[in-house]
């Protein structure tokens, strides 16, 4: 059967743009009573921010950017203030418990997604503890522990905003779900907006999606079906009809241990400049974006802005003295180690946002963390096991990847993980000597839990999910 030409009205607006933001507040939900709640979703459903919204608004947020003579910035999905700019948005997705809960049938051919992140966390290399009765299970925060049924996605830019807008959702649905837990995330303040809690400028690398958006120079241009059920490349092509234009999601709540990664830092290097440069190996980028392959022994502030320019390079095949082979953005997105080929199918949409306050005197005169914060992480595939999961586990977790080089890469020093309690490894760290191996001694993001989500399309919403 021919399949209908895109159209962006269908699609939800986080997965293809990223809902525009300076807050975002995630409602996890268990549903209690499935007729009413899906009577309750046909008033949702007008509420739900279409890709067409998104793209609509953006497109308004950087002209008013423009017209105040502020930087427009790409890729990390914020809006500005909202004496400029009033802006809101409403995304919905469901687990696979959520679908079983509501009746909803239909094989969506990923076997993660039907099991469940719970079910894969040692294989994610998630921190595992023992109970009283000697099971096992993983070392997360309680919300994640419970069964999830679904997760509202509210976006404003500003806390008053998205709050108005968080207390109609939760009206809408209040007579038919239980709150598990709200938990909610802001773009960082002044200049570190688009930039994670470690201080690096975040989203500089995301893929264009083909005949969707305009791309930029070095950007990777992905087909629609490596994102959306049911278009293009998509290799599953047995899935219900209303999938369509659906994405999975895969959602991750990341605590980074800022302090003590910065004492790691200096204590390893001996000086702030040599700080500075390890940190930029571990990512691959200086913390104002500036690629290391383009600058590698200083940070150039006005490359790290440059859309046109920070993204546009390769990795030198088996050569670490520009960029270590284990660094961050080396791992998730090896371009001159593999071939496009190989590595466009494992490309994923991320559009997370942080959490938690900024680190206090205190506790950079501590070295310790006593305030948590970090990355709530989300990210969009057709594939759970081709995106997020291929990309944890075969590139970030794999002390071999990327294969077939002179010295072994080691662990993403970022986001590698070890649920066997080794001490993780990396070479190239030393930009004196790239062959030299470092022992990480701590663990600076530590999952905290997730889940997996199918955000369906909106006429799927409308048509399927929701009842009169």
């Amino acid at each position: 059967m021919a399949v209908a030409p895109l159209s962006l009205a269908n699609i939800q607006g986080d997965i293809l743009f990223g809902l525009p933001k300076q807050s975002q507040s995630f409602f996890l939900f268990k549903i209690d009573q499935p007729d009413a709640f899906r009577a309750n979703l046909a008033n949702l459903v007008p509420l739900i921010t279409s890709a067409q919204q998104t793209k609509s608004n953006i497109t308004e947020i950087k002209k008013v950017k423009l017209s105040q003579k502020l930087r427009a910035n790409e890729g990390d999905g914020e809006a500005v203030h909202p004496d400029i700019v009033t802006v809101s948005g409403v995304n919905i997705a469901f687990s696979a418990k959520g679908l079983e809960k509501m009746g909803i049938v239909g094989d969506l051919g990923d076997f993660l997604f039907k099991s469940g992140m719970k079910e894969g966390a040692l294989d994610l290399g998630d921190n595992m503890r023992q109970l009283p009765d000697g099971a096992i299970q993983p070392d997360w925060d309680d919300a994640f522990l419970q069964e999830i049924h679904g997760v509202g996605l509210i976006t404003g830019d500003s806390h008053e905003t998205l709050n108005q807008k968080l207390t109609s959702v939760k009206d809408i649905l209040s007579n038919s779900v239980q709150e598990i837990a709200t938990l909610s995330g802001d773009v960082r303040p002044d200049d570190q907006k688009g930039h994670e809690h470690f201080g690096y400028k975040d989203g500089v690398s995301e893929p264009a999606v083909k005949d969707v958006e305009s791309f930029k120079p070095g950007q990777t241009v992905v087909d629609q079906g490596v994102f959306l059920l049911g278009r293009g490349d998509d290799a599953f092509q047995d899935r219900p009809s209303w999938a369509l234009d659906g994405s999975f999601m895969a959602l991750r709540k990341l605590p980074q241990l800022v302090p003590e990664f910065d004492k790691f830092l200096l204590d390893t290097a001996g000086t702030q400049e040599s700080a500075d440069l390890m940190g930029a190996r571990f990512v691959g980028r200086w913390k104002s974006g500036a690629p290391l392959m383009k600058t590698p022994t200083k940070d150039d502030p006005e490359l790290g802005a440059d859309a046109n320019r920070n993204n546009d390079f390769k990795f030198k095949a088996n050569d670490q003295s520009g960029c270590p082979f284990a660094a961050h953005i080396r791992k998730m997105n090896p371009r001159g180690d593999l071939g496009e080929s190989s590595i466009t199918s494992h490309m994923v949409l991320r559009r997370g946002i942080p959490f938690g306050p900024e680190v206090s005197d205190e506790e950079r005169k501590s070295n310790k963390t006593t305030q948590e914060r970090g990355l709530m992480f989300v990210c969009y595939q057709s594939s759970i096991s081709s995106g997020f999961s291929f990309l944890q586990q075969t590139w970030a977790n794999n002390p071999s990847f990327p294969f077939g080089t002179t010295t072994e890469p080691g662990f993403d020093p970022l986001i590698g993980q070890t649920s066997g309690g080794g001490v993780r490894t990396m070479t190239g760290a030393f930009a004196s000597n790239s062959s030299q191996p470092l022992n990480l001694l701590a663990q600076w993001v530590n999952s905290r839990g997730g889940e997996y989500f199918f955000s369906p399309s909106i006429p799927a919403l409308r048509d399927v999910f929701a009842k009169a």
